[in-house]
């Protein structure tokens, strides 16, 4: 399988895409502004425990309280994990989702402890940030502290060394066991990645090395910093897609911004030895991700039907509660038998569904209801269908058979938020019940194609931009400075007209 990562960046926001056989499998988007603080670490305040529900709320000096549940803080204090470890279920996805597999569920004390008996308001202790905040809730944190790197997880508080179940070779694991014994550190857990196969011991020592200088630069700002108080920053989205989702199937990563090609050359001969991949500077004035027709795919993941190969179609509804998704045989009328038209329709959809859901990054309860079948024989080919497409999703994800009633019932994990969430807003003519693009979006999407425009026609000299109020009241009075680089860039003049007749979209 053939893979890419395409790095699109603006002043504006950062965008990441992995290619797979050419085609969009996933999509991470960072906003200036709006950076992720997953893996950050902090000094933080407890501001209120909550006995009732074993959580406390810890100011860490966000928005909002982070949320520290009992069981992250007890896994902190626990020092023989063989069990804890020995269930690692690392399927080597984004560097949080692999920490929280090797961490879930953790044990609670044996003695009754409760919350209240380890946390006092006013309180003062190190968190690393384990979930983003979502929607109106803060950011999940842990009191367990583990730093990501290229080949290895980094556990301070833990004495074990767990190995992902995706190096099969058993002498393989015994290498890679044995050098990290010899390199790390006696008191130290480690995890060892996918990534670490076939790695030097070079590589791997490098690798602690650079780790065990962060924990100690983390160690010296906790001793002396009060809360709240960040202690260390995750790398940003560019350096963190090149660590976390390069493997040896990728066979390149192009990038369109000359000053972060030299830091991701800079950050793969510091860190990642022999392992490099292809990096390419993308310089071609049609925009990178127009080249690679991921703009197209971008916006047929904001759709709510998605049509299939055959003439049917999937239909995916989210709400606060679930996200539901319907299958249709639509315009596909088949050929032999009705039981075969569902079964084929049915069977396409897994393939569509399953593409779906890590690009429109979709978590929490799914309810699929597949067309009706009456053959058990065709059920079980659906549901198997599905769970084995669903073995190269890199989020976690149960599933269970297809009821009586055709639908089948599975979760999977949340790691960032929806796509929809990032780049649209409820929209308000319909108080909320459907959703339209946010006016930053909108801005965005005209700058960009005002420098489309540019880069083919570099004599216009003036460009006047139309649109709604709303919309020309965000590009003059929020994102004006990146008007100005329009101007600067060009050497043209760029006017906002605001007309009352344009819908927010256009």
């Amino acid at each position: 399988m053939s893979k890419e990562i395409i790095i699109n960046v603006n002043p504006f926001e950062t965008r990441v895409a992995l290619i797979e056989n050419g085609s969009l499998t996933e999509i991470f988007i960072e906003r200036a502004g709006a950076q992720s603080v997953t893996s950050n670490i902090y000094r933080g305040r407890v501001r209120k425990v909550l006995p009732g529900m074993q959580v406390a709320f810890v100011d860490i000096g966000l928005e909002r309280a982070g949320f520290l549940h009992l069981k992250d803080i007890a896994r902190a204090k626990v020092q023989k994990l063989t069990d804890f470890v020995n269930s690692v279920q690392s399927q080597d996805e984004d560097i949080e989702n692999e920490l929280n597999s090797l961490a879930d569920p953790p044990v609670f004390p044996s003695d009754g402890t409760n919350i209240e008996d380890i946390l006092t308001e006013g309180q003062e202790l190190m968190v690393q940030v384990i979930k983003n905040p979502l929607g109106t809730k803060g950011s999940r944190i842990s009191a367990y502290v583990a730093l990501p790197g290229r080949y290895l997880v980094l556990m301070p508080m833990v004495k074990q060394t767990g190995i992902s179940r995706r190096i099969d070779s058993r002498e393989e694991r015994d290498r890679l066991r044995e050098i990290v014994e010899e390199c790390g550190h006696s008191d130290r857990g480690y995890i060892i990645r996918t990534a670490a196969e076939n790695a030097g011991r070079e590589d791997i020592k490098r690798d602690i090395d650079f780790l065990e200088k962060i924990w100690s630069r983390i160690r010296e700002k906790n001793e002396k910093a009060s809360a709240p108080f960040l202690l260390h920053r995750d790398l940003d989205i560019v350096l963190r897609s090149i660590r976390d989702l390069y493997q040896p199937d990728v066979r390149r990563i192009i990038i369109d911004s000359e000053e972060d090609y030299q830091r991701c050359v800079n950050f793969m001969d510091t860190y990642m030895g022999d392992f490099r991949p292809e990096i390419e500077l993308y310089n071609s004035p049609e925009p990178i991700f127009d080249l690679f027709g991921i703009e197209i795919e971008i916006e047929r993941a904001l759709d709510t039907k998605v049509w299939l190969k055959s003439g049917g179609y999937i239909v995916i509804d989210r709400t606060e509660a679930l996200t539901a998704i319907d299958v249709n045989t639509g315009k596909y009328v088949g050929g032999i038998s009705q039981e075969d038209t569902v079964l084929q329709t049915n069977l396409e959809a897994v393939k569509e569904i399953v593409y779906q859901l890590p690009l429109r990054n979709v978590g929490g309860l799914i309810i699929i209801d597949f067309i009706d079948m009456e053959k058990e024989e065709s059920k079980e080919k659906v549901f198997y269908s599905l769970e084995n497409a669903l073995r190269q999703d890199r989020s976690r994800t149960k599933i269970l058979r297809v009821s009586e009633l055709g639908l089948v019932e599975m979760t999977r994990k949340r790691t960032r938020a929806n796509l929809n969430r990032i780049l649209c807003r409820p929209c308000p003519n319909c108080e909320g019940r459907g959703f339209m693009k946010s006016p930053r979006t909108v801005c965005y999407e005209i700058f960009r194609e005002i420098r489309r425009r540019l880069a083919k026609r570099p004599d216009i000299k003036k460009v006047v931009m139309v649109a709604s109020p709303e919309i020309s009241a965000a590009a003059v009075e929020e994102e004006t400075g990146f008007l100005e680089k329009l101007e600067t860039d060009y050497n043209c003049k760029v006017s906002v007209r605001s007309d009352p007749a344009f819908p927010d979209e256009h």
